[in-house]
């Protein structure tokens, strides 16, 4: 089990499995991108399922989302899917995904085992995209959903920064686009994890502006009378239901303490938070030899010292080194 000193135990693992991208997102990284982790750095395959199976047999770990990164640029993915699905217990399976690539994997994918995925869009607009990502992959990404969705790794998520000046009135828009299509639209409010540290507060499109835009178009019912648990999303039924819309307000309102998340960077350091400035690493111990007793031992102590929340709301808060692309989302 991997539990914390406030009670929480971790079941949900996020495994970065590169720090590429194919995109450069503005609230990402800049657009010459950044220097990579070099090759013999990153977790190889075998690393990346024996540590996933230590998480799954002897820590308790019941859902993994690979990420990156794009995890979709990560050679032989297919193949980790299918090993990590044969693993007993079998955890759930998800992926979070800029869609460029998903066209042409997603079939491949289902049949590997994995369960559903996440897929990053945040405009209708192709020259908006074009703006926000310095790429024209927008019909990429539109037919990489439609390809999910035909698969069925279902329940296919979309999610959606809003940045001023660019996207900002779109949420109406998506919304009804994804109800349209079948998809779970999920609004995340801009995280300070930008490689430039140019994120501010007073300028990001806060939970409450996102719900207030949406209320012009759809009648929003909170789920089950509010309550969230551990999820990152509250979620609300959209004109009485089934359908939903979730918002992930990680800065305004977030869920640390329900927060029920470990997380494994390419490089093999275990994350206890997305903005943690501490790292356990796990790699030194497998490449020497350790036994499995070992390293889930370590990565126990490494939970056992995650901090209470954020530290968003802190005056002395400062981003973590690393940016989103290289700790996993």
């Amino acid at each position: 089990m991997l539990i914390d000193t406030y009670g929480r135990v971790a079941t949900d693992l996020r495994v970065s499995l590169t720090d590429r991208c194919n995109l450069r997102c503005t609230y990402c990284m800049p657009e010459e991108g950044l220097q990579w982790l070099a090759k013999p750095d990153l977790l190889t395959d075998d690393e990346i399922v024996r540590l996933i199976g230590i998480a799954v047999t002897e820590l308790g770990v019941t859902e993994v989302r690979f990420t990156g990164g794009e995890p979709l640029l990560r050679p032989g993915l297919v193949s980790l899917v299918e090993r990590c699905a044969a693993l007993a217990p079998r955890p759930q399976m998800s992926l979070t995904t800029n869609g460029v690539g998903l066209e042409r994997t997603a079939e491949a994918l289902r049949d590997a085992g994995l369960d559903r995925v996440n897929v990053s869009l945040d405009t209708l607009r192709p020259e908006v995209f074009q703006a926000l990502t310095r790429r024209k992959r927008h019909g990429d990404v539109l037919r990489g959903l439609e390809a999910a969705h035909a698969a069925g790794l279902t329940p296919v998520k979309v999610n959606t920064v809003l940045m001023p000046g660019l996207n900002e009135d779109e949420a109406p828009d998506l919304l009804a686009w994804a109800l349209e299509h079948g998809y779970e639209l999920r609004f995340i409010e801009q995280m300070p994890l930008d490689a430039q540290h140019g994120w501010k507060r007073d300028g990001m499109i806060t939970a409450g502006d996102i719900l207030t835009s949406l209320r012009t178009r759809f009648t929003l019912t909170p789920e089950d009378g509010g309550e969230r648990g551990s999820a990152p999303a509250e979620r609300w039924l959209v004109d009485g239901g089934p359908a939903r819309v979730g918002v992930i307000a990680s800065v305004t309102r977030p869920f640390c303490r329900a927060c029920d998340r470990t997380r494994l960077t390419a490089d093999g350091q275990v994350r206890t938070c997305l903005f943690a400035r501490e790292e356990s690493d796990l790699r030194g111990a497998l490449r020497s030899g350790a036994p499995d007793e070992e390293i889930a031992e370590l990565w126990r102590v490494a939970m056992w010292g995650k901090k209470a929340g954020s530290g968003l709301d802190d005056p002395s808060f400062l981003q973590p080194d690393r940016p989103m692309s290289a700790i996993g989302g």
